[in-house]
């Protein structure tokens, strides 16, 4: 009978170990914060307000291009968070005063919470966030484009 060391089985466990703390964190729902300083947060009908009140607003869609195959609300630029920077933004707005909304997939996406963060810390001041998402609009039977 062959026996493994416990040097040989720590390492692994400790292996084991790691690979199943990753796989639990790929897992874990993310969840956007309640609120974030710097915005205003609206849901569907807000959004809708906001558009009809704001000509020049520019709503972003913060999800990843291809989410945009499953539908995206009129008028939003593709614009993934992970792309967001103060680059990105000002090739987008016309200055700090410039109007903004975010969203993403909803509550557990943090796609857009992360891109109105950044807007934040890059100096923009009328910063809205649809935190309710794509999956409010959905909900509530507003139209989307799918192409």
């Amino acid at each position: 009978m062959q026996t493994t060391s416990p040097t040989t089985a720590r390492r692994w466990l400790g292996g084991l170990l790691a690979l199943w703390a990753g796989w639990a964190a790929a897992e874990a729902p993310i969840r956007s914060p309640d609120e974030i300083p710097g915005t205003v947060k609206v849901d569907a009908e807000g959004l809708i307000d906001l558009v009809y009140r704001i000509p020049d607003l520019t709503l972003i869609d913060s999800r990843l291009a291809m989410d945009r195959r499953h539908g995206y609300i009129e008028g939003s630029e593709s614009l993934p968070d992970t792309d967001t920077d103060c680059q990105s933004l000002a090739r987008r707005l016309q200055g700090p005063d410039a109007p903004v909304a975010f969203y993403c997939n909803g509550p557990r996406c943090g796609r857009s919470a992360t891109a109105a963060q950044v807007a934040v810390d890059c100096g923009y001041r009328r910063i809205y966030w649809f935190r309710g998402g794509f999956e409010e609009w959905l909900e509530k039977g507003y139209p989307v484009v799918k192409e």
